[in-house]
């Protein structure tokens, strides 16, 4: 009896070890995001590379030998590119020819796994990205594209004009990728095998998924539930109503509205805060679940923040703001050594040669991920504390989070705090400890410098950690 129950009890274990991760477990998680080509070479070279818009030669290796760079920092999880062979010189993983056959640029399989293998001995999670919608830039020569090789398996040929058209964007070619047909029984039953495949054969913990909108929402909510873990869909749009529909047939999506607003409050100085308020409280109102949104600053499909705006402090406070509002919180590769890289593909620089972590903005991001981790936010609210033109200042439990977009010196006095918040309490800035400010008469003054984000946290809290 004993013995069977040892048995039983091991195969639990084993099994729990290779269960990928629910949403509610993604919570507390901070994400890096790497683009695989990019990240680090298995030679250990950091020769530069010279076309951006080819393969580079970042590997699973390469990556696997540098997760001390990552984890020091704080982030327990990492998004890496797609893994299916692909099409040609197209690194970035959206080109699909073979779903069955990693990536050789990538490196093997037994790589991938060994990868992954010490990931999770770090307590790492490795979120996939992954694509369903369409395949490699094969125009009509089906043939090549393994399983789905036929004709049959795909949307008449037709280009996407009109993105207010939904029915357009379903059944048409993104960029004359062929558009997958997912009525089709073999499509669809091959794409949610081949999802359960990959999550179980590689132990992934979660997904990123690729064109949302360019697939119909019921096949999402199959698809998801066959994967059976948390997933973050890619919604290329402003629109809060629009990525709100969205959520439902899929666990989560990408925070574009965030990302949008933020960017252009914090690049342009003349932008009222209260765009913020606006787009938080619409956020609030029309999401099903806000809490876990997958939040960004920049992403490989964007110019990143300092490729046209130079001002360094606007950027904290735009990285500080996605990074502590209600979310899973996202950081792009190379935010942490001020990568200023342009349009795609310029903003998928090599990470080689950049490893710095002596970096300030490398101690400024392993700074505000520790404090997400030692305060627990993601089990704390969003509260809105004060707001004017200039500020825009915000809790999640016992982390007050104060951002400008102004340069000058700006004095005001926050009435509205957490009620964890005692009288006589001293508070520290985590970016500055010579920075306090003490609880007096239930209130606080805060003195905004030279446009210098503040995340102010009990001192006595960060004295006994």
């Amino acid at each position: 009896m004993k013995r069977t129950l040892l048995v039983l009890a091991f195969s639990l274990l084993l099994a729990s070890s290779f269960a990928a991760h629910s949403t509610e477990e993604w919570k507390s998680r901070t994400v890096y995001q790497v683009i695989t080509d990019r990240f680090a070479r298995t030679d250990g070279k950091v020769t530069t590379c010279t076309d951006l818009s080819a393969y580079c030669g970042g590997t699973f290796k390469g990556l696997e030998d540098n997760l001390d760079y990552i984890q020091s920092m704080g982030f327990d999880s990492i998004w890496i590119s797609p893994v299916p062979e692909n099409f040609g010189n197209d690194y970035h993983g959206y080109a699909a020819l073979n779903w069955y056959k990693i990536n050789p640029y990538f490196g093997t399989a037994d790589e991938f796994k060994s990868m992954v293998s010490a990931m999770h001995k770090r307590d790492m999670w490795l979120m996939l990205d992954v694509v369903a919608n369409h395949v490699a830039y094969i125009d009509m020569e089906f043939e090549k594209v393994s399983p789905f090789n036929k004709e049959e398996h795909y949307h008449t040929k037709c280009q996407i004009n009109n993105w207010e058209d939904e029915n357009e964007v379903e059944y048409c070619r993104l960029s004359n990728l062929p558009d997958l047909n997912q009525d089709n029984s073999f499509v669809r039953e091959n794409l949610i095998n081949w999802v359960k495949w990959v999550i179980k054969e590689f132990d992934v913990d979660g997904l990123r998924i690729d064109t949302v909108p360019e697939v119909k929402r019921q096949f999402w909510k199959e698809y998801t539930e066959a994967a059976d873990c948390y997933a973050v869909g890619e919604i290329f749009n402003s629109n809060v109503d629009y990525l709100a529909s969205y959520q439902g047939p899929l666990p989560a999506v990408l925070q574009y509205a965030t990302f949008f607003t933020a960017r252009d409050v914090f690049s342009n100085p003349e932008t009222s805060m209260y765009e913020l308020r606006t787009m938080f409280n619409e956020i609030q109102e029309k999401f099903p679940d806000p809490t876990v949104l997958g939040t960004f600053a920049d992403n490989h499909d964007n110019a990143r923040f300092l490729s046209f705006n130079s001002n360094l402090k606007r950027y904290q406070n735009y990285i500080v703001l996605n990074f502590f509002q209600e979310g899973i919180p996202i950081v792009y590769y190379g935010t942490e050594q001020e990568f200023n890289g342009g349009n795609d593909p310029e903003c998928r620089e090599t990470m080689w040669g950049h490893m710095d972590t002596q970096s300030k903005m490398y101690n400024f991001i392993s700074q505000m991920v520790h404090a997400r981790k030692n305060f627990k936010v993601w089990e704390a609210q969003q509260v809105e504390r004060f707001v004017n033109d200039e500020i825009y200042a915000f809790s999640r439990g016992e982390v007050l989070v104060i951002t400008t977009n102004e340069d000058k010196k700006t004095e005001v006095t926050i009435t509205y705090i957490p009620e964890t918040y005692s009288e006589g309490e001293t508070l520290v800035n985590i970016f500055d400890e010579s920075d306090t400010v003490t609880v007096s008469n239930g209130s606080i003054d805060i003195s905004v410098n030279d446009g210098h984000v503040k995340v102010y946290v009990p001192q006595t809290a960060t004295v006994s950690e």
